[in-house]
Order: C-alpha cells, then structure tokens, then sequence
C-alpha cells in the first residue's frame, strides 16, 4: 500500500510539472504552484475521485483562507483517512503554512496511492459537479479557462451581436482598418516570420522545462540526502552528542538565523577543547616518562646496594687484597 513507501521511492522524484498537470487534468483545475493546494479542499477531492461518494464534500470549503477554515478541510481528510485505515499522517501545521516542498511531498504520496487504488483511471468522474455542494464562492474561479468559455459562450456572443447593432459605422471603419494592416499576411511574408518565431519561442519553452525538470530531480536528489541525514541524526545511539547537535542545527535553521552561528562558536569550541585535551595527554604522557625513568635509577641504585652487602667473605678479602696491592704499587 503506498500509505507505507520510503522516502526513497519513485514517488518523491515525480516532478513539479507533472503533479500540477495530474492535478488541474483531474479536478479541471487551474493551479499553477502545487502549494497553491494547501487549503486541504484539492486533497478531499482527490481523495473523494479515488472513492466516489466517501468523501462528504459540503463540509469541504474551497474558498479558505485562513489557518482555522483550512484546518476544517483537513480534518474532513483525517476522518477519510481514518474511515480507509490509512496510517499516513497529515502534517497538517506545515502544509497550511503553504510551505513548497511540504506540499509537494505530501501531493507525491496522493499521487501514488491514487494511482495504486484504481490506477489512475479517474476519467468518469465528474469534478466540476461534486465541487456545487462545496462551501466556497470562488470555487468557479478556480476552474479550468475552458470550463468558464463553454459557460459564457452564449452570453458573449448575445453581447457582441447587440453591440455590432448599435455602433455600425464605427465598427465597419475599425474592420477596414484592420484589413489593411491585416493583408501582408496573406502574402506570406510576415506569416512566415511569424512562424519562424513561434517555432523559436515553443524551443525555449522545451528548453527551459527540460532546464526545469533536471532542477527538480536534482532538488529531490539532495533533499533525499537531507533526509538519510536527519533519520541517522535521530538514531537514539548518537543523538546526544554535539556533533549531531550541530548537524541538526544546519538541517533545522532558516535563512539569517542566529542558530548557524551558534553552530560555528560550538564548533570552534569543541576544536579548541580537543586541543587542550591533546596538550594535557602529552604532558602526562612526559610525566609518566620521567616518573618511569626515576624509578628505573631507583631500582639500580637498590640494586647495587643489596648487591655489595650481599658478597661471602671470600670476595670481601680479594677485594682487600686487590686495594692492598694497589696501594702498594702506588707507595713504590
């Protein structure tokens, strides 16, 4: 089931790109940003399209705003989860906050157990018509361009026929005008530039979302890197050393926090506390050479003592003999 997949599975490495055009395709939509969805209602839908009928949609608001109407959204989420046994859990106080690589996170993971739930096969669902009972009044706003066109077709031509009526002259002049500056287009010389330049613009498009897509693969590679880094930095075995403790201060620290310089003087300071402990071994080191060395001239002395106490009385008496004869040999 996709409520239990890693980190490192190919759910966290679907694009930006991809995501939104899932999500606008599926709900008949308009998002431009992924964390666009952070008021909860896209998530209730998404879920209320993989089980037709679960979700009660006229508690969802689409039109939230704020922190509290958001969290409302969520709530409806939880109660779905928690009718399917689902396990996942909503980082609800992250995702209100329109955080972009939170939402995107959690996005990937609804992405993948939508399509493990029916493959992704949401085509016979009807979005616009569950999206009538929801609270909200921008709901209609929100949707797909299309959506609005096929709605207000018969109003604006009524307009346009009414208006066509009423200002003739004017309008015949402003046609001939713009069949004048309209008819060097036909003879093909600014259609074909135009053609050349649309060809080049719709390059640099390809271009710039390939440039995009290898960004975000990128961006999720590292982001996957940080993560391996905070799990090992949680391992109850290393946790309370200061090392992980600065680790975890660069992982958790936002843009100008104090925190990063905190980091720095505990650094500089665990290295200077390493060198002062390097210093005091080697003079106890040089301490314990010199005690050793004392005592080593100790036992020697001692040694020689008990030695010469220690000679039989034979010895004594040569030794005599041998002063003797020495002394005598210095008087001749």
């Amino acid at each position: 089931m996709a409520a239990h997949i890693g980190m490192m599975d190919g759910a966290y490495f679907v694009g930006r790109s991809e995501i939104l055009a899932w999500i606008n395709s599926t709900l008949h939509l308009n998002l431009s940003k992924v964390e666009e969805a952070c008021t909860g209602a896209v998530h209730c839908q998404l879920m209320d399209a993989a089980h037709p009928g679960l979700v009660p949609m006229h508690k969802v608001n689409f039109d939230a705003k704020n922190e509290y109407e958001m969290i409302q959204n969520y709530k409806v989420l939880q109660d779905v989860f928690t009718k399917l046994k689902i396990t996942k859990h909503i980082e609800v106080s992250k995702l209100v906050k329109g955080r972009p690589l939170d939402n995107l996170e959690f996005m990937q993971w609804l992405k993948r157990y939508c399509d493990s739930v029916n493959g992704g096969n949401l085509h016979s669902y009807n979005p616009l018509e569950r999206r009538e009972g929801c609270k909200g009044k921008e709901v209609n706003k929100r949707s797909a361009p299309s959506q609005n066109a096929t709605k207000n077709a018969s109003t604006a031509s009524k307009q346009v026929s009414h208006n066509s009526r009423r200002n003739e002259v004017p309008h015949v002049s402003s046609t001939n005008q713009s069949g004048k500056i309209s008819r060097p287009s036909s003879s093909g010389g600014s259609s074909t530039y135009s053609e050349t330049e649309r060809t080049a613009h719709e390059q640099q498009i390809t271009e710039l979302k390939l440039s995009v897509d290898s960004l975000e693969k990128e961006r999720d590679f590292y982001f996957s890197k940080l993560r391996d880094i905070e799990i090992l930095c949680q391992c109850p075995e290393i946790e309370n050393l200061p090392v992980v403790d600065a680790v975890r201060r660069i992982l958790y620290a936002m843009d100008d926090d104090a925190s990063l310089v905190d980091t720095e003087a505990m650094v500089s300071e665990q290295h200077q506390q390493v060198e002062t402990l390097s210093c005091i071994s080697e003079e106890a080191e040089e301490r314990l050479r010199v005690d050793t060395q004392k005592r080593k001239n100790i036992v020697n002395v001692d040694v020689d003592l008990a030695a010469s106490n220690t000679l039989s009385p034979r010895q004594r008496i040569s030794d005599a003999s041998d002063v003797h004869c020495s002394g005598s040999l210095v008087t001749y």
